[in-house]
Parts: structure tokens; sequence; C-alpha cells
């Protein structure tokens, strides 16, 4: 199928999908039908609707990840998610709590767990760790952790975290376990009732195309009765429309986390691009983003590309050129070949809107460039 005409692309040949995956066109007509007729045609106030499409952001979540729409909440982002669920288990809001991470995983994870649990004490694996091997992990992983964050996909080295054994052994030791899938999501299946972690928080924007601010968080059941969010508001009331100030009682649901009056157009985008690619399935864009993605580490593999396991990419390439990086990067935009540079070299995405030609193009690039 010719996935191209899906899609708004720009000219040239668009590879930045670790950071804002292309819009569906057929989105953008649900976020008209959706969010702006019901505003726009009716007289009546029109948030009966718009309720109904959280309903679909969370249904689509649900049948992408194989999990239950209830078990699911919508964020703006993800570390508003993080701060929401680590700030309401009593297990991690104690003094000597303790967290494991790595040195590679986003930022901003690290910035949210600090100020969220300032007494809680975070333990690093080292950036130069393998973190695609769970025999590493071993050696930071023990019973006296109260919680491991989990990144599924690094976005500085294009390598998966071994998340299925992580979160075993992490069950077996009695730690709670958190799955980051902002870098994975839709690029590589995976399944919450057979995975069965404790929380995952993810995004939208990246290879489910759905623009910012759809960000979403899960909780097991398992874990729900014991998370007391702080952060609340009406419509994390089990009944949003009691209208009682003196009476809050949780949502029944992961819903508790919600908070005060929603933004919906965000969810009114993503609801229809999520559901997209939910039919299509996660594997059928896996196994084309791979076979692009070993078509350039294939192609420059003699230029000192990173060399990752097949099972063990994400779906984004990390080609290092050295000192010639700059020079590459360069020639590639002046032709209109989008990509971005990081710590470790060019970070190369490719979608189901790229195409051999597209990896052509770039390899052709880097080659007159470097010759």
């Amino acid at each position: 199928m010719d996935y191209k005409n899906e899609f708004y692309l720009p000219e040239g040949v668009y590879l930045l999908n670790h950071s804002v995956g292309r819009p569906l066109k057929a989105a953008k007509a649900g976020f008209e039908q959706d969010f702006w007729q019901p505003w726009q045609d009716s007289g009546r106030e029109p948030w009966g609707h718009w309720l109904g499409v959280v309903d679909k952001f969370r249904t689509s979540l649900a049948r992408l990840f194989d999990g239950r729409a209830e078990d699911f909440c919508p964020q703006v982002n993800l570390s508003s998610a993080l701060t929401k669920l680590v700030m309401s288990h009593p297990r991690l809001n104690r003094a000597g709590a303790r967290i494991l991470m790595s040195e590679q995983d986003f930022p901003s994870m690290g910035f949210a767990l600090r100020q969220a649990l300032p007494e809680a004490e975070l333990v690093f694996v080292p950036a130069d760790a393998d973190i695609t091997d769970a025999n590493v992990w071993d050696r930071y992983l023990s019973a006296d952790l109260d919680l491991a964050f989990i990144s599924h996909a690094y976005s500085n080295t294009g390598a998966l975290a071994p998340v299925a054994e992580l979160v075993a052994r992490c069950r077996d030791l009695g730690v709670l376990s958190l799955i980051d899938v902002a870098q994975s999501a839709g690029v590589v299946p995976l399944s919450l009732a057979r995975l069965n972690p404790d929380f995952l928080i993810g995004s939208a924007v990246k290879w489910l195309c759905s623009g910012p601010g759809a960000a979403y968080l899960w909780v097991n059941p398992e874990q729900l009765s014991l998370c007391l969010p702080r952060d609340v508001g009406w419509f994390s009331h089990e009944n949003p429309f009691e209208f009682d100030i003196h009476q809050f009682r949780n949502h029944p649901t992961a819903l508790r986390f919600w908070g005060g009056t929603p933004s919906v157009a965000p969810y009114a985008i993503a609801a229809h691009a999520i559901a997209w690619f939910a039919e299509l399935g996660s594997d059928v864009l896996r196994v084309h983003n791979q076979a692009l993605v070993s078509m350039l580490y294939d192609g420059l593999h003699q230029y000192g590309a990173l060399r990752i396991k097949p099972e063990n990419r994400s779906g984004t390439a990390i080609l290092d050129f050295g000192q010639d990086n700059e020079a590459v990067q360069q020639a590639l935009a002046a032709a209109a070949i989008s990509v971005d540079r990081r710590r470790y070299g060019l970070r190369v995405s490719p979608h189901l809107y790229n195409d051999v030609a597209d990896i052509r193009a770039f390899i052709a690039c880097v080659e007159a460039t470097l010759a």
C-alpha cells in the first residue's frame, strides 16, 4: 500500500519521526467533525460530544496497547503524567524511597522525579552501560528499590530496553515498574495484557502522528486503589457533575488522575490518528521501519554507524560520521532531507510514508559529502 497519500508530507524527505510525525489527512477531517463542528454548528454547549471524543482517545489507546480503556487517563505531557503518578503512591512518598532510572533517560523525567519526590533517592544505571542487556540491569535492580523507571526506547541511542525481562524481574523482587513509551509507541508493538507493568506513560506526537498535547498514563488495576492523586479537579471526581464542594471521591478508574476542566482539541486529533494506527497494527509499521533502518546501517556501515543488533533497535537509526557530522547535516538540509543531531550522531527515523527511494537519497547525499 502507498501510505504517502494518507499523510500531509512536505517537499523533500522527512525523517524526523522521532520528534514529530506527519499529520494524517483523516485526522484533520476527524478534528473538524468531532471538535470544530459541534462547537460551530450547535446552539447547545458541545461538552457532551467533546467528552465522547476523549472516550474515543482512551478506546484507541486500549486497542493499540492491548489494554482496557478505563485504565488510561489523558495527560498534557509525560512530565505531568509522571509527577501525578509518583506523588499519588504511598510507597514512593516517604523518606528513603529509592528509584532506579538510566542516565540515558530523557532529562525531563529526572527533573520531574526530583521535584515530585524530594525525599527519594534516585539511583542511575550509568550512561555507558548497555541498557539493551537485562543482565546489565541486574547489577542495579535489587529488592531495596521501590520503583524502576524504564524507557522502552532511548532517544539518543536508538536502542530498546528489554522491558519484558525487566518487568518480570521487578515483579519477582517486589519493585514497582513504570514504562515510558514516548519513543516507541506505534513503532514497537507492546501488549499491556502480556507485559503487565505497574504503570505506563506515553505520548502520541511522534510515531502516532497526533501532534502535541495528547499524552496519557496507564495504571495497572492492581495498583489503582493505592493511588491517591494530589493534583485533582472536578473531572477526577467519581461524579464530576455532583457539584458538592464538601464531597470528593476519587473516580473509580484511572480518570482520578485527570484533574480540572480538560483540553479537548489535542485528543480529537489523536483519537483518529491512534485509531488509524491501531487498526493498521504496530507490527506493520515495525516491519516497514526496520527494513529501512537496516538499509541505512547496511549502506553506511563503512562510515562507523552505531551498531545495534536488530532485535535491540528502536525505530531510529543513529549515524555518527565523527567530525563530518555537521557537514553531512548541512548537506542533507540543502537537499531538503530532514534529520537532527544529538550527542551520538544524526538521528534518522523512517515512517510508513518513507520508502526505499527516500533512503537511497539519504545515502547518496552522505556519500557525496564524504567522498
